[in-house]
């Protein structure tokens, strides 16, 4: 299928409305023209290899070709992670300075008597650079030379699924595209015989925050950009075999039948969901060898089973969705959203963090040395983190929402590895050095994927829609 052209097909919208209507004269062209002028894609120029979206060419040096995020969905505690404070633990259990919070947003701790929480765990330096990581994380302490920490993270929303929405999407307005879908609109998808963009779902013991489909939305963009959702356990896409007495050469010809038809009412009207159905019928047929190759992991070594810590491949754990990860970031899908449901700790911190770490540290750190091992985590772009931190006051036996100052690691893809940026102040209330904001993050991902995210847009109700909307700064400190 040829790549998708919003040019066109903003012509074709509104040549079909003013043909079908009737009703605008000439201020239908006109708004057409306008339309034409204002979309800033441009329709001929040179596709790096892989490419098939709608930008022409790259605007950066490409250091990344795909995204694996690592979702630590309900918002960990970066006081338990990534960012060690001493002088909280001096002040744990005695009245948190007012001078801190006073006007201050809070979730559930609003108008609360505050009490300072220390960390539950102990930290220390590892890698050549000596960065500092939580006990409760030994295993990617020991990749702690490919990690590009930062503790600066602040964010806009103080609940979950508008925070989620936030990350994923740069806006909580429903309808604005993900993250995977503007890449996947911008860039392609590497294969044709897989969805360029996947997610998977995990979950803990506790802290379980549920996660809405909207995260990996198109929103305003084609449906044929939104994010498909494999199933963690059992079939991951189900009824993904013919039914019974269908065979594939029928199948083939049915599926023939319906492109044709649908092709010659695509050649009509240019609508990108006429081109999405066509698409996705051919990708359905194609999955059907795909993926049941994709889920067989006969060849998976033992010894590579246990590197992740998988006990049972297809389980629906953390740890097997990691290495599925690594097979699907093999076979050029470009966006990978591994959801892990387990940090949302309003109480039971101790044993939640510690819960919570365990499910996701060894398997973490076995993606990041199977990508290196394998040379694709130098054009691999990971980001591990969650929608927001958490306080650095109690809540009962746990910690309430923040938004001020959380913590994030990225590895591969072009970050500069075995480094930290950013600090939050000394109780870890408050980011207040080489502050990131999400749009600042997205800017980043983007150039490191070869993108100006200024010049990634689409047209919606006569506006220019883009993941950072009209924010976002490059921190090219966090680039090699």
């Amino acid at each position: 299928m040829k790549p998708f052209d919003p040019v066109e097909y903003a012509l074709s919208v509104n040549r079909r409305t003013f043909l079908t209507q009737g009703a605008y004269g000439l201020g239908g062209l006109a708004l057409a023209m306008l339309q034409n002028k204002g979309l800033g894609v441009p329709t001929a120029g040179h596709r790096p290899e892989g490419w098939h979206g709608a930008l022409p060419e790259a605007h950066f040096p490409i250091k990344a070709k795909r995204v694996i995020f690592l979702c630590m969905a309900g918002g960990p505690s970066h006081l338990e992670t990534f960012d060690w404070k001493p002088e909280l633990k001096k002040l744990d259990g005695q009245p948190f300075p007012e001078s801190f919070t006073k006007g201050q947003q809070l979730a559930q701790l609003q108008n609360a008597v505050l009490k300072a929480r220390g960390s539950i765990t102990n930290f220390a330096r590892h890698g050549q650079a000596g960065i500092e990581i939580s006990d409760l994380f030994p295993h990617i302490a020991g990749v702690a030379d490919d990690l590009c920490v930062v503790r600066s993270m602040q964010t806009e929303q103080i609940n979950h699924d508008t925070a989620h929405a936030f990350m994923n999407t740069g806006s909580i307005i429903k309808g604005r595209p993900s993250m995977g879908s503007w890449l996947l609109y911008g860039l392609g998808a590497e294969t044709q015989e897989l969805p360029g963009f996947i997610v998977l779902m995990s979950a803990g013991k506790t802290g379980l925050q549920p996660v809405s489909a909207r995260q990996w939305s198109s929103g305003v963009l084609p449906s044929r950009f939104q994010g498909i959702q494999f199933q963690s356990r059992g079939d991951a896409v189900h009824y993904i075999g013919n039914p019974e007495g269908v065979c594939q050469s029928t199948q083939r010809q049915v599926i023939d039948e319906v492109a044709r038809m649908n092709g010659i009412l695509a050649d009509e009207q240019h609508d990108p969901e006429i081109a999405t159905r066509i698409a996705q019928y051919e990708l359905a047929f194609k999955m059907q060898s795909s993926v049941p190759e994709l889920m067989d992991f006969k060849n998976e070594p033992k010894e590579m089973l246990d590197l992740y810590g998988v006990t049972r491949p297809g389980d629906g754990s953390f740890a097997s969705n990691c290495l599925l990860a690594r097979r699907l970031a093999e076979r050029g899908v470009r966006m990978i959203q591994l959801y892990h449901r387990a940090w949302d700790h309003h109480g039971n911190l101790d044993e939640g963090m510690k819960s919570g770490a365990k499910d996701v540290d060894q398997s973490t750190a076995a993606l990041i040395t199977d990508l290196k091992q394998r040379g694709l985590l130098d054009d691999t772009l990971i980001l591990w983190g969650g929608e927001f931190g958490r306080t650095p006051m109690g809540q009962g036996t746990g910690r309430d929402h923040h938004i001020l100052g959380f913590s994030v690691f990225m590895a591969g893809g072009g970050v500069k590895a075995g480094t930290t940026y950013g600090a939050t102040d000394e109780l870890g209330y408050r980011a207040v050095e080489n502050v990131v904001n999400v749009h600042d993050l997205h800017a980043t991902m983007l150039a490191l994927m070869g993108v100006d995210h200024k010049r990634l847009s689409t047209k919606f109700q006569g506006l220019d829609v883009r993941l950072t909307n009209v924010a976002g700064n490059i921190v090219k400190p966090l680039m090699a």
